[in-house]
């Protein structure tokens, strides 16, 4: 992999809910840290409902440390998929959001976080070591918020 490569982690997971429903979950901000274990806090920062230009801050904790970014709905197909975008510390994230029915009340749950270095230049020699680590967190931390959202949808009420 080049060193200017973006990093690119994708997780996906068939869940026992309708796509409407899965949808509903994704996109609903407010109840955010009630349906995700990792996410601590969230301020919406737009008002009307979610779609392009949506902005808000989301606190997580990972790695045992709490991180606070600016998110933006750049693209959004309900209920098929939306694409977020966030910059921090000299990086540019990517994450998309995409659902596909899996049978009459199931849906697949995709989710792809891609990061680059926000002025295009090449990772330095800490950055390419530290990718391959990065890739793993960012993996198990996306895992967890599909298996919370299954938790979530799949239960009954």
């Amino acid at each position: 992999m080049a060193a200017s490569a973006e990093q690119t982690v994708v997780v996906e997971r068939r869940i026992a809910a309708s796509q409407d429903r899965v949808w509903e979950a994704v996109t609903d901000l407010p109840d955010m840290p009630r349906l995700l274990t990792g996410v601590v806090g969230v301020e919406v920062l737009t008002e009307g409902p979610f779609g392009v230009g949506t902005r808000w801050r989301e606190t997580r904790r990972m790695l045992g440390k709490k991180a606070t970014e600016e998110i933006t709905v750049t693209e959004s197909e309900p209920p098929e998929r939306y694409v977020t975008v966030a910059a921090s510390h000299g990086m540019h994230y990517t994450s998309e959001i995409r659902l596909s029915p899996a049978g009459p009340r199931s849906t697949t749950l995709r989710m792809a976080f891609s990061a680059r270095a926000a002025s295009g230049r090449p990772l330095g020699l800490l950055g390419r070591l530290a990718a391959p680590l990065g890739s793993k967190a960012v993996a198990r931390a996306l895992a967890k918020d599909l298996a919370d959202i299954a938790r979530a949808v799949e239960s009954p009420g």
